[in-house]
């Protein structure tokens, strides 16, 4: 095998594999922070919403984000490893057994109790360094955070403490991704008091940030210092609710080759379980993915092969999936089935799939194991 003009090794062909357009997110990239106009960070959880991290990662800060956010320590740490040095922030909880790898790392730590500072403060005290902290406010999601009321008396401890710096104060959105909720608005208003109380007394850090994808598309005044966008630089659209703007496009196109096409007589029972009984004479392929691979056993799939929708029929195995091909008649084995993607004129968008699935769009790509090797194209 050899690297492309990226550094990044091509997989070998596979029964199912992903391809993933980089420069399509360098472009996403730069609209985007065209559009929010104050600096970009690029989240880059569950391995860049499957599309790869530390890909996605330089395609991003090609295109002009300036930070990258994770949610696991080993994520931050691996990138680190790999060789990127632009800021990291590690969005959810550090362990103590991490804390001085991640300190002398420079990734910056997000905190929410007195307890995380002090441990922080003397891991970098061993160190002889300064850890930079964001301390995260809860202002409705009701998940990580320190409630508003204690957000200064909070700031004003690292602000004493040894070893830390207050780099940041952020918060995050419960339902930015619907207009019609009036929860963001209120979690806005109430973040902003914060950031108020902290300017009134001289804490207000140098970055105050709130807006995921959604928010940074739906409410530009929650924009502040600082966008974290994650989903939207893939092209992906958060919700239903929150459409992308259309210079934005999809980075991933997921691919299985189909295996087999037969002929199967009528009242022929199909997959386990035979769930699906042949009704006449009917075309039918055999297609290399099944939920080993992230494709869920839903009814109402459908896949592309030669440019047309065809259904998904009988019950998705662990490694195969079966097409009812009637309307292809030219379909033979060894073509390619398109899950999620562009075939001819038709199109599968991750939204589509996610509809079918019932569930987010993120969850459809985040799903996608780790047998479907990634090819940067």
């Amino acid at each position: 095998m050899t690297s492309n003009s990226q550094g990044i090794v091509p997989p070998p062909r596979a029964a199912t594999w992903a391809d993933v357009d980089l420069a399509c997110i360098t472009e996403n990239t730069r609209h985007l922070v065209r559009l929010a106009a104050v600096p970009l960070m690029a989240v880059l959880k569950a391995d860049g919403y499957g599309h790869g991290a530390m890909p996605v990662a330089m395609a991003a800060l090609r295109g002009g984000a300036t930070w990258c956010g994770v949610a696991r320590p080993e994520e931050a740490l691996d990138l680190r490893r790999r060789g990127l040095d632009c800021p990291i922030l590690l969005l959810g909880w550090a362990p103590n057994g991490l804390l001085q790898e991640l300190v002398a790392g420079s990734i910056s730590l997000t905190v929410w109790s007195m307890a995380q500072v002090e441990e922080i403060a003397g891991a970098a005290r061993v160190l002889g360094q300064t850890a930079k902290l964001h301390l995260k406010v809860d202002t409705g999601m009701t998940r990580l955070g320190v409630e508003p009321q204690d957000a200064v008396e909070l700031a004003r401890r690292i602000r004493e403490a040894e070893g830390v710096e207050l780099e940041a104060v952020f918060t995050h959105f419960a339902c930015a991704d619907d207009l019609s909720c009036g929860v963001t608005a209120a979690q806005e208003a109430t973040f902003r008091e914060v950031v108020s109380a902290l300017s009134a007394v001289g804490l207000r850090p140098g970055l105050v940030h709130a807006a995921n994808s959604a928010a940074t598309l739906l409410y530009p005044t929650a924009r502040f210092d600082l966008v974290r966008l994650g989903v939207a630089l893939c092209g992906i659209a958060p919700s239903p609710g929150c459409p992308l703007p259309p210079d934005l496009k999809p980075a991933l196109t997921w691919k299985a080759v189909l295996t087999q096409v037969k002929v199967v007589p009528p009242g022929r029972g199909v997959s386990y379980g035979h769930y699906y009984t042949t009704t006449r004479e009917e075309r039918i392929g055999a297609v290399a993915v099944g939920y080993g691979d992230g494709y869920r056993r839903t009814d109402g799939n459908v896949v592309l092969v030669g440019g047309r929708r065809v259904p998904v029929i009988g019950r998705v195995c662990m490694d195969q999936l079966l097409v009812q091909l009637d309307g292809v008649p030219e379909a033979k084995m060894g073509d390619e089935a398109v899950l999620i993607g562009t075939q001819g004129r038709e199109r599968l968008r991750t939204e589509d799939v996610a509809a079918i699935w019932g569930t987010l769009s993120y969850e459809v790509v985040c799903g996608i194991t780790d047998r479907v090797p990634r090819r940067y194209v």
